[in-house]
C-alpha cells in the first residue's frame, strides 16, 4: 500500500518564450508568463468562454492563442497600465468579514475564475475534473496530434521521483519509444483511412481532411501513455477551488498535490479570500489529512479482507447492478405530483391502482414533442437511479468521466484487464506495432509498481482498460447517453451508452423510460464519425 508521500520539488515544466512586445500585452490578462497554471483577468466573459473553446481543439498553449487568434480582434489600448503578473487590487474588506470570520460558505459561490492547466498528466486531468461545481473544457486526442515535440522532447510528465531513480533512464526510453510508435502510425493510419473512404464529391478539402484525420487519430490514441500531457481550461466559483484543491493536497499522487501548490498560487492573486483556508492548519490542513487518512485506512482493509487472487475480466462489458423495480410507477407518481395537492403517497398509491396505458399517457405528456436531444423533460425523471459497473479502455473512460450530473468512482489504471484494439488498426495491418507497444507499456508498469504505486499507472496506455461505476439517474443518462451514442462520438464510448441503455430496456425493464431516451443512436460504426458534423459546421461558416 502506498500512504501519503512527502511532497517533491515541482518537476521542470517547458516554458514558453515571448517578444518583449508579447509580454507586455500577455502580463495585462495572465497571473503570470512561465509557469503551466495561471489565471485569466481583465478580459470580457465571453472572450475567454471562447478563448477555451477553442483552446481545446489547439495544439497551441493558452497564452499563444491568445496572442495569434485574439488580440487583433481586441481593443487592449485601455488596458497598459494593467499588470496581472503581480497580483491584482480587490476591494476584498467585505468578503473577509463574510466569508472568514462568520464562515458563510455560499458568498464563495459568488465568484468564479477562469484557469488554466497545462501540461497535465491525463491522470491529473481526472483528478483535476472530479468536482460537480466547476466546468471544464479538456484538449482533444480527436483533434490534436501527439506527435510532436516541445523543446525536443515529446509532451508527457516526467515524475521527479521515478527519474531520480534507477528506473528513470528507463521511463523516459520506453515512454519515448511509444510516443514513436504513435507518430509512426498516425499517418500510416490516415493514408488507409483516405484508402478506404474516398472522399465525396460534394465535401470540401477542409472537411474530408478532419474527418480523416480525427478517425484515425481515435484509432491510434491507445498507444498514448496516461503521462501524455494535456491541457484543461476550467472555471469554477471560489468554493468549487476550495474543494478541489483541499481535495487534491491529500492525493496520493504527488503530481496532484504539487499542481495544487500551483493553483493555490494563482488563485490567491486574484480570489485570495476564497481560497484562504485550503492551508491553514486548523482547517483546510486538517480536511485534507481526514481525507488522507480515510483513503490509507481504506486501502489496508482492502488487502486484508478482499481475495484479489481470481483472474481479472478480459472482456468489456457493461453491467447493471442495481436498479429499482418500481421506478416508472414511481416516476409517474413525481410527474403528478406538482400539478396536484395531493401528498406523494397518496399519488402513489393511486398510480398503482392506475392501468398500464393511463400510466403510459401520463409519460408521454410529460416527455412532450422532443425535436432534438436538447429538449430533456423536467425533474420527475431524476428519480430513478441506475448503478453501473464499467470496463472500457482508458480512453473512453477519460470522455465518459466528465459528466458531472453522476457519481463516478474509478479504480486504478494497471494493465490487468487487457487493452482493446480498433479493427482499423488490424485493417491497416498494424497489428504488431500496436501490441508490441502494449507490451512495452505493461512491462515498464509492472517494473515502477513495486517502488512507486499510483504513480507506475504513467506507464499504461489508453488502451488498456480500466474498471469504473456509474450511478445515475435517469435524465442525467438521457443526456449522457444520447449525447454519446451519436454517430460523431468515439467507438469505444458509443458502446458504452448502447449498451447502459439496452440495460435500462432489457435488464431493468423499464422500457418507458427508454422510451423516453429517443435520441440514443443504436446504429454501428460510420465510416467517418466526424463527416456530418464537420459538414454542419462548414455550412454554418458559410452562412
Amino acid at each position: 500500500m502506498v500512504g501519503r508521500i512527502p511532497s517533491v520539488t515541482v518537476s521542470a515544466y517547458a516554458v514558453e518564450e515571448f517578444t518583449d512586445a508579447e509580454i507586455d500585452v500577455l502580463r495585462r490578462y495572465f497571473t503570470n508568463l512561465d509557469q503551466p497554471v495561471f489565471a485569466l483577468v481583465n478580459l470580457p466573459e465571453v472572450v475567454k468562454g471562447a478563448l477555451f473553446a477553442r483552446y481545446s481543439r489547439s495544439s497551441k498553449s493558452l497564452r499563444r492563442l491568445f496572442l495569434d487568434e485574439f488580440v487583433g480582434e481586441l481593443d487592449i489600448e485601455g488596458d497598459a497600465t494593467i499588470d496581472a503578473t503581480i497580483g491584482l487590487a480587490r476591494a476584498e474588506d467585505l468578503y473577509e468579514k463574510v466569508f472568514v470570520e462568520y464562515g458563510d460558505d455560499s458568498v464563495a459561490q459568488l465568484g468564479g475564475v477562469h484557469l488554466a492547466c497545462e501540461q497535465a498528466s491525463n491522470l491529473l486531468t481526472k483528478v483535476l475534473e472530479w468536482g460537480r461545481m466547476a466546468s471544464y473544457l479538456e484538449q482533444s486526442t480527436r483533434y490534436i496530434s501527439y506527435d510532436t515535440r516541445i523543446g525536443g522532447r515529446y509532451i508527457y510528465y516526467r515524475d521527479p521521483e521515478i527519474l531520480s531513480s534507477e528506473l528513470g533512464t528507463r521511463y523516459v526510453g520506453d515512454l519515448d519509444r511509444l510516443f514513436d510508435s504513435y507518430a509512426r502510425l498516425a499517418p500510416l493510419m490516415q493514408d488507409h483511412v483516405r484508402k478506404v473512404t474516398p472522399k465525396s464529391p460534394g465535401d470540401s478539402d477542409f472537411i474530408y481532411r478532419t474527418a480523416v484525420k480525427a478517425k484515425a487519430l481515435d484509432a491510434v490514441r491507445g498507444i498514448l501513455p496516461a503521462a501524455a500531457q494535456s491541457n484543461v481550461g476550467m472555471y469554477g466559483t471560489g468554493q468549487a477551488y476550495e474543494q478541489m484543491l483541499i481535495r487534491m493536497r491529500s492525493h496520493p499522487l504527488p503530481e496532484a498535490r504539487q499542481y495544487a501548490d500551483l493553483i493555490l498560487t494563482e488563485l490567491r492573486k486574484v480570489i485570495p479570500s476564497f481560497v484562504r483556508r485550503v492551508d491553514l492548519p486548523d482547517r483546510g490542513g486538517e480536511w485534507s489529512d481526514y481525507l488522507a487518512d480515510s483513503s490509507a485506512a481504506m486501502e489496508d482493509l482492502a488487502e486484508d479482507l478482499l481475495d484479489e487472487s481470481s483472474a481479472p475480466d478480459r472482456d468489456a462489458f457493461v453491467d447493471l447492478v442495481d436498479f429499482d423495480p418500481d421506478a416508472e410507477i414511481k416516476v409517474v407518481a413525481s410527474m403528478l405530483y406538482p400539478h396536484s395537492h395531493l401528498s406523494e403517497r397518496a399519488i402513489e398509491e393511486q398510480v398503482r391502482r392506475m392501468s398500464v396505458d393511463d400510466r403510459l399517457r401520463v409519460i408521454k405528456s410529460y416527455t412532450g414533442d422532443r425535436r432534438n436531444r436538447r429538449h430533456r423533460p423536467g425533474r420527475a425523471i431524476e428519480r430513478p437511479f441506475y448503478r453501473f459497473d464499467v470496463l472500457a479502455d482508458y480512453g473512453a473512460f477519460r470522455d465518459l468521466q466528465r459528466h458531472r450530473l453522476l457519481t463516478v468512482v474509478w479504480q486504478q489504471l494497471t494493465p490487468a484487464h487487457g487493452y482493446t484494439r480498433p479493427e482499423l488498426i488490424d485493417e491497416a495491418g498494424l497489428t504488431d506495432e500496436f501490441d508490441a507497444a502494449m507490451e512495452r507499456s505493461a512491462a515498464l508498469y509492472d517494473s515502477l509498481e513495486p517502488p512507486f504505486g499510483p504513480q507506475a499507472s504513467y506507464a499504461v496506455s489508453l488502451a488498456y482498460r480500466v474498471r469504473f461505476n456509474f450511478n445515475i439517474n435517469a435524465r442525467a443518462a438521457m443526456h449522457m447517453l444520447e449525447l454519446r451514442s451519436t454517430p460523431q462520438g468515439h467507438p469505444a464510448y458509443r458502446t458504452v451508452a448502447q449498451q447502459m441503455h439496452t440495460h435500462i430496456a432489457e435488464t431493468a425493464g423499464h422500457r418507458a423510460l427508454a422510451e423516453m431516451m429517443s435520441f440514443v443512436n443504436h446504429s454501428s460504426e460510420s465510416d467517418l464519425e466526424r463527416l456530418d458534423a464537420e459538414r454542419r459546421s462548414e455550412a454554418k461558416r458559410n452562412a
